[in-house]
Order: structure tokens, then sequence, then C-alpha cells
């Protein structure tokens, strides 16, 4: 045969993916394939496709994480066929979700750590729901005793993100969200007591919120509350939103009073997947004690070969993101997390610094260790008069790669824009020095090359959660 002639053995030749027929034609993209295709050319397609994504390590919007050891990484690829709910079939991956609820049990000083309740889910939104869950229902048991009625359920929070309005609106609930004010961008002792009443299933402050990245004060909303139900009787619990926090606080400040150690909690949920740094997909909810979580939320399962107690919401689901969460607690360690958490802070700390000396900007939170999550958020200066916006800002960066959002603040505070960026593992100080040249060229070109119409909340893309 002519070494020419490679029509005749195409489908045989391994080295020529983007010569193949295959990769000379569109791929279908809306109707489903009529034939197979080569694994190798499939994978090219769908590899070259990812390549339009951003770069996750210069996505500054997101608290998840976008960086893994190599051992992560082969965990992963070992759970792939592992079912987080059969616990009788993977018993082991059952165990180390065991461990892990007793060792966040110990961490969160949970008075019974030995004998706590709780479980894996596939993201901190689903735990809070969980969460949630059993408040309304606790609550429920205590009216119905009374011979009161239950249609009127309410929660108090403070500036949340959407998972609580969902949770509201899903279980038919009011939803009595603390609005922002010019003065006050969190929850307080006196707006939440301004709102409680005897149908308030639960309070539940944030400890990170999303838009500010600031801790509530969950010591003194409890303290308010414990006077409160001296003076009234009304006993209202507490479930702590803990997404980022709950991996930040007891490594980084552990002399902050906000988890078991105040009895009004009686439950928390946290994201493994962000500050607790495995891969994402995975939550966890913990409940005070075991008799904090209603029985009727708990189902025993027997058709997956064994009588199994479930609690998450999501049946079917990978098992490798709680194999890492439990590596990384033996891996690192209270030692190991306050490392790597102090050096985000640190780093977050030095941006902030460096923003504000650009000049148009005014920080609104710089990263303080005990005051939230390492993270930097900021504003223009009123009297700036820059000549772009916070969204122009973000577009530009774009450019560079940098995902920087900008996004205006929920009521009562909706005039004001700011723009954020999480600093979490694998954001070194050399990164965000490289960051903060490419504000620094970004500033320059708005100086060469105005803005004539600055561009608004409605025209930008979007960031959230």
């Amino acid at each position: 045969m002519p070494l020419h002639d490679k029509d005749s053995v195409r489908d045989s030749i391994e080295d020529d993916v983007y010569a193949s027929v295959d990769l000379s034609v569109s791929m279908p993209k809306y109707k489903f394939p009529t034939s197979e295709q080569n694994p190798r050319h499939a994978y090219a397609v769908v590899h070259d496709e990812l390549m339009l994504d951003g770069n996750s390590r210069q996505n500054l919007a997101t608290f998840c994480q976008t960086w893994a050891e190599p051992e992560v990484q082969q965990l992963m690829n070992d759970c792939l066929d592992k079912n987080m709910v059969d616990k009788d079939e993977y018993p082991q991956t059952a165990e180390l979700e065991a461990r892990c609820v007793h060792m966040l049990a110990d961490l969160w000083n949970s008075p019974a750590g030995a004998n706590t309740i709780g479980c894996s889910t596939t993201g901190s939104s689903e735990a809070a729901m969980l969460g949630g869950m059993a408040m309304k229902r606790a609550w429920e048991a205590k009216r119905k005793a009374a011979g009161k009625p239950i249609d009127k359920p309410n929660l108090v929070t403070g500036p949340v993100q959407i998972c609580w309005h969902k949770f509201t609106r899903y279980w038919d609930i009011e939803h009595r969200e603390i609005p922002m004010e010019h003065d006050r961008l969190i929850m307080t002792p006196e707006e939440v007591l301004s709102r409680v009443d005897e149908n308030t299933i639960g309070v539940v402050p944030t400890l990170g919120v999303t838009f500010t990245c600031q801790y509530e004060p969950v010591k003194a909303v409890a303290d308010a509350l414990d006077q409160l139900e001296e003076e009234t009787g009304l006993d209202i619990r507490m479930h702590v939103d803990a997404a980022s926090g709950g991996f930040l606080a007891p490594f980084c400040s552990p002399d902050l009073v906000w988890d078991f150690r105040i009895p009004r909690v009686k439950s928390i949920n946290a994201s493994g997947h962000k500050f607790g740094l495995s891969p994402l997909g995975v939550g966890w909810v913990i409940w005070r004690e075991s008799t904090d979580l209603p029985e009727e939320l708990i189902f025993w399962v027997n058709y997956l070969g064994g009588n199994m107690r479930d609690i998450a919401l999501n049946f079917s689901r990978p098992g490798g993101q709680v194999v890492c969460q439990y590596y990384n607690f033996l891996r690192l360690g209270k030692e190991g997390y306050r490392k790597i958490h102090s050096a985000c802070y640190e780093t977050a700390q030095y941006i902030a610094s460096e923003i504000e000396k650009l000049g148009p900007f005014e920080v609104i939170y710089n990263g303080e260790m005990d005051a939230g999550i390492p993270a930097v958020c900021w504003k223009m200066k009123e009297d700036a008069n820059a000549g772009f916006s916070l969204y122009d800002m973000a577009d530009r960066l774009r450019s560079r790669g940098w995902q920087v959002p900008a996004y205006s603040l929920p009521a009562n505070m909706q005039e004001l824009s700011i723009q954020r960026i999480l600093v979490r593992q694998g954001v070194s100080r050399d990164l965000g020095a490289l960051l903060v040249e490419d504000m620094k060229r970004t500033l320059e070109h708005f100086q060469q090359h105005p803005v004539l119409t600055p561009m608004t909340p409605a025209e930008a893309s979007g960031f959230h959660h």
C-alpha cells in the first residue's frame, strides 16, 4: 500500500485525530446523535469546548475550591463508582462519612460529639434545607402540643443567598429577611427582636454573608433571644449558616463563640467544597444533639441490602467528595487548616491595602480574620468621578481572564454596587499581585479611553454565589 494512501485505513490510524472524518464536520449539539464516535475523537471535541470556559483559578467570584492536591484527584478517581447513599454496598465509605460527622461535631463543640447526628449532602444549600426543615418540624410539634395553629410559620434571617429564599418559598414559610441599611449591612440583635414572634420557627445568622463576606453576630443574637425567653417565655431556636465560616473560624478565630457552645444553636450547615477544601459536591449538616433532629425527618431504607438511616434530600450521589473530605481532615488537621486559611487572610489583606492605594475605591471589608472570611469587597468613592462603573471594571478585567464580580446589594441598598473577590487556597500572594497590576492597567485604560456611558447592573454579566 502506498504511504500516501491513508483514506483506506483512516479508521484504524491513531495519530491523526484532527484529520479524522469525524472531526471534519460539526458534531450534533441539540439532537441526539444517530451513530457512535471514536472515543478519542469525542473526547477531543468535548475537551476543546471546555477551553472556552474561564480559567477557574482566576475565578475570584466563586467561594468553591479550584485547586486540589494530586492525592485528592487520585482519590476522586478511586471513588468514581461509589454511591454515597448505598451504605450496605460501600460500608467503609459510609464509615468515613460517619467519622467526618463526629469530627465536625467535635470541631464545632457539640456537647455530645459521640452521640451527635448529621450527614453529608451535595452542598451547603441542601444542608441548609435540612436544618430549616428540622426547625419547622420542631416548631410544629411544640405548637401542636400546646393546641396552637401551625399555619403561619416565619423565618428570620439577615441578607442571605438564594437557598434560604428557596427554602421559605418551597415550604410556605414567611421569610422575614432583615434588609441592609446604609449604616448596617448585616443582622443585629435589635433587628432580630423586632421580627420574631410565636410563629418564628428559627433565626438564621450567617457566618460569612455572601454579599459582604462578614460574620453576623451569632453570640449577640443568641444572648438577645435568651433575654427574650426570660422576659416572655418565647423559646426560639437558632440554625447557623456557616457555609464558609464553619471551616474558617474554628482554625483562625477559635475564641469566636458562634457554634454549639451556644445552647440555642441547634444545627449548623457548612460547605465542604469551599473552605473545607474538598472537590465540588459536598456539604454538611450537624445537629447539636440527636434529639434536635425530629424523628419524622429520618428515613430507614432496606432495599439496598441493609437497614440504613437516610436523612439527605438527594439519594444516589458520589462518595468521592466525602472520602476526600476525610483525607483533608487526616492530612491537614487543625494546624494545616490554620496555615492555609491564615495565608488566605494575609493575601486578602494585602490585596485590600493595594486596592485602597488605587484611588477611586473604598474598601468595605478587608479580610479581617475575626470579622469575616478571607475576601475583599469595595465600592466606588462617592466623589471618585472616575468615568467608569464597577461593571466596566469587571468587564475589562475579563480580557485578562479575571472574574471579579460587580453586583448591586439587596434591599434596601439596591442603589449601591460593590465588587468582591474571594481568596481561597490556590490564590497566592503572587497571583494577588498580578491581579492588582491588571487593575492598575485597567484604570490607565479608562483614563485614556473614558467610558461615555458607564455599564449598569442590567447590562452586566451576571455573577452569583
